[in-house]
């Protein structure tokens, strides 16, 4: 095989392993024990729950999904099918501030007396309105049941359940050189700016392989 289709293929393989990087996720989950310190209508309760939350995009955003995997609460009687409705945060870190509000559905089957009360899947939306990485953490858990409401506090300063790499809606603006707009890249955007970044690199590799070529001619000449 000559020298210039050798450095063609090269560069085909750099920009191809180059596209695997780009593509790779800029995700962080794991799932936290998050102790409760629970309010509760008959007295101050605790329970330690491992909480796993999850991103998944959506339009500009994202569909926050928390999950618990223990109980968290008791009820000293039994509460019947749709009697609990389960609410809570999730606090925001990293590039962004503040929290995301989720909740669930109310309890499909009636609960027994003092058994710890299996909180299902709280969803909300996130839309980030700031670019770059951001930590999800477990916040304070409510529980409406019967007329009362049991509030459990994580008190273990739990670390956050998941980091995303997000980008706000339409992005931040850079200004040219000749006054004009810039916008930056989002995850739809992604695909065009990488189409470019291949063309330039794919260009830069066949004029190095003509230049590689007539060097060649000339001295053969």
């Amino acid at each position: 095989m000559s020298y210039p289709k050798r450095t063609a293929l090269a560069l085909a393989s750099a920009l191809a392993g180059s596209v695997v990087m780009l593509a790779a996720p800029a995700a962080h989950a794991t799932v936290v024990d998050v102790d409760y310190q629970c309010k509760t209508p008959i007295g101050d309760k605790s329970a330690v729950s491992p909480i796993d939350i999850k991103g998944v995009k959506s339009g500009n955003g994202y569909t926050l999904t928390m999950s618990f995997q223990k109980g968290v609460s008791s009820s000293p009687v039994e509460l019947g099918k749709g009697a609990m409705k389960p609410s809570a945060v999730i606090r925001l870190g990293g590039a962004e501030s503040g929290q995301v509000q989720v909740s669930g559905p109310a309890n499909a089957a009636a609960i027994p007396a003092n058994t710890p009360i299996k909180i299902s899947d709280l969803t909300g939306t996130y839309t980030p309105k700031k670019s770059g990485k951001v930590s999800f953490t477990a916040g304070v858990l409510t529980i409406k049941a019967l007329g009362t409401t049991t509030t459990c506090t994580p008190g273990n300063s739990p670390k956050p359940s998941l980091e995303l790499d997000v980008t706000a809606a339409g992005g931040a603006q850079n200004t040219s050189d000749d006054g004009g707009q810039l916008p930056k890249t989002g995850p739809l955007d992604s695909a065009t700016a990488l189409g470019t970044l291949g063309g330039t690199v794919l260009l830069t590799g066949a004029a190095g392989v003509l230049w590689l070529t007539r060097r060649g001619q000339r001295a053969t000449g």
